[in-house]
């Protein structure tokens, strides 16, 4: 994939898949951190995954379209990207910054 990355809009392109995929781990992480178990896995909690909700938002890169993921009873309040958050700003430095602690 970075070989062909033969331009500026191309080079941006990758940052914003690769921004938009790291929120989107995040997200998930959260709701697993939330529900107390793993996705994928069996659990007899009254509290559970109930798919995905599409959000577009602005960020340092450009807009980007995430999946942030709901519970049923509706109490999952995502940190990351709060639920009627339209702009993150910054985010490229706390990300950064968090790989090098």
């Amino acid at each position: 994939m970075a070989g062909s990355m033969k331009s500026f809009d191309n080079i941006k392109d990758f940052q914003k898949q690769l921004m938009q995929s790291f929120i989107d781990t995040a997200l998930e992480a959260e709701m697993e951190e939330h529900l107390g178990y793993p996705k994928h896995e069996k659990a007899d909690k009254p509290n559970k995954r109930n798919g995905h909700t599409k959000k577009r938002v602005r960020s340092d890169t450009g807009d980007l379209e995430i999946s942030t993921p709901r519970d049923r009873d509706s109490s999952f309040e995502p940190v990351l990207v709060s639920k009627h958050q339209t702009r993150i700003s910054g985010l490229d430095d706390k990300i950064i910054s968090s790989l090098q602690a």
